[in-house]
Order: structure tokens, then sequence, then C-alpha cells
């Protein structure tokens, strides 16, 4: 993972997914690609682009005054000693943000996007979300969610939640390459719930030939773990073995199948207060 993507408004939380991809970078000579998107009240429709803000000419002072200050946090932020021999990419985008993050990695080949989350609840949660559970849904590389200051990141214990079927095989290579980067032994978790329930014994043979296929350098525990819904066993069970780490596959649903059927990948990055790792089906 050489190309490492963060979004960033300047905020603690975007600092704490920063450091962390600061980490990642130093371990695999990587570089970081710094994004922060400008979404100002009255911009011209065409001619705004990455770095380069020409509207009309009320608009140019309000877009320049706004450019220097960006400029200035990033010159904040590149200065940080964490960050001390890493390349890093700055770019400045006119657009929403989530449009934007996604573009953005799509352009660049982005192997990884890092970003920080203060979660939401109720109502917010409901209407609103946020734009880390929007590129969660969507992004075709995997996302690293930070809630806190991880301080080292060195995450040993890594529960990865499934059902284990052959749609996950595909994005599951990408979690194979995750593991083995960090050395980590993978816990792989079934969770049993009453509308899908499996016998301990149904359920760890399905997940011993799912893991067999790949090779997990540092290998895998397997758990079945009984529990009311997905979401609650998944963090219920990273809380009983301490985890340092969660991961999942999500199927990106949006419009009203997202509506209906909700997703756990999203849930879990609003309510755990663990980092989240997610890869897209």
């Amino acid at each position: 993972m050489k190309k490492i993507l963060v979004p960033t408004d300047f905020s603690d939380h975007a600092e704490y997914a920063l450091k962390v991809a600061a980490q990642i970078a130093r371990e695999n000579d990587g570089e970081i690609f710094l994004l922060h998107m400008l979404e100002l009240p009255v911009l011209a429709s065409d001619g705004i682009g990455e770095s380069n803000a020409v509207g009309s000419s009320s608009d140019l002072p309000e877009v320049m005054f706004f450019m220097q200050k960006t400029r200035e946090r990033f010159q904040e932020i590149i200065d940080q000693p964490y960050l001390e021999g890493i390349p890093v990419v700055e770019a400045i985008q006119f657009e929403r943000a989530f449009d934007g993050i996604i573009g953005h990695s799509k352009k660049h080949g982005i192997d990884l996007v890092v970003m920080g989350s203060h979660g939401a609840s109720g109502f917010q949660e409901m209407f609103i979300g946020s734009n880390t559970e929007k590129v969660v849904r969507t992004s075709d590389v995997p996302v690293l969610v930070i809630k806190k200051d991880e301080g080292e990141f060195n995450p040993q214990k890594f529960v990865f939640a499934s059902n284990f079927s052959d749609e996950i095989k595909k994005p599951f290579a990408k979690v194979v390459d995750f593991a083995n980067m960090f050395g980590i032994h993978v816990h792989l978790v079934f969770i049993n719930t009453p509308n899908d329930f499996k016998s301990t014994h149904a359920a760890e043979k399905k997940i011993h030939d799912f893991a067999s296929g790949f090779s997990l350098a540092n290998g895998y525990t397997s758990h079945v773990y009984n529990d009311v819904n997905v979401e609650k066993g998944i963090l219920h069970f990273a809380n009983s073995v301490n985890a340092d780490l969660i991961g999942m596959c999500t199927h990106g649903r949006q419009g009203l199948a997202h509506f209906f059927n909700g997703s756990i990948s999203e849930d879990l990055v609003n309510h755990s207060v663990r980092p989240v790792v997610t890869f897209r089906i």
C-alpha cells in the first residue's frame, strides 16, 4: 500500500488519521496524498478544479483568501515531526467532500484511504450521516477509519467478521495483503444470530474451508460468537479479545437498498471506538 489518501478538515480527528497514515507510509516506503475540500457558498460552476480556483470576479478574492489559509494550514501540518521524510502531495479541491475524495482516489490510483471520524448518533446519523460513512460505502479501495489518537499504530489483534460466502473471496485477498503487511494474526469470526443460525461445527467448517484458499503469513484463529445481531456481535467479540482493529467487507449499497437494508460497516464506523477497516465487495 504505497499511495495513501488522507482527507483533512484540519480537525483533531483528521490529524489522528494522518498520524496513522504516516506510520503506514513509513513502514511501506509510501507517500501520502493530503486532500482538503473547499466548499465555498458561492462559486461559478465552471473553471474550478484541483488547486485551481477561477470563479466570477466577485468571487475571486474570497477564493484566494481561503486557498491561502489552506496552504498555510498545509505547511503547518507538513512541518510536523511525524511526517519527516515522508513524501506528501497536497491538493485543494472545490467539490462536495464525498465526491472529491472518491474522485481523487480514482485519479491517483490510491491504495488505501485513511479517515478520521467522531461518529454520529440519533437524527444526525439517520438524516445527515457523515462523509466517512459515504466513503466507506462506495470506495473501491480499503478504507481505514480512525476514531481517536492511536499513538503507535501497530495492530496485533485483527478481528475480521464475515459470513465467509463466495462473494467475500475477492475482497478477502486485500484483507490478506493488509494483515500480512502488518504481520497480524487474524481472528476470523462468524456471528451467529437468531435469523441466521448455524451450528458451531458447521460455522467453523465454513471458516476453515474459506480460509484454506489464502495464505495468512501469521495464521488465523476461527471463532463462532452468538449475539442478537451482527453489529452487536462484532463489537462484543472485539471487546472480548481486546482487538486492536476490526475489519469487514461492505456491499456498497446505495439509494433505497441502503435505506431499507442499512449497512453494518457504516454502523460499525459510527459506533466502534476501535479502528475499523473496510473492503468493498
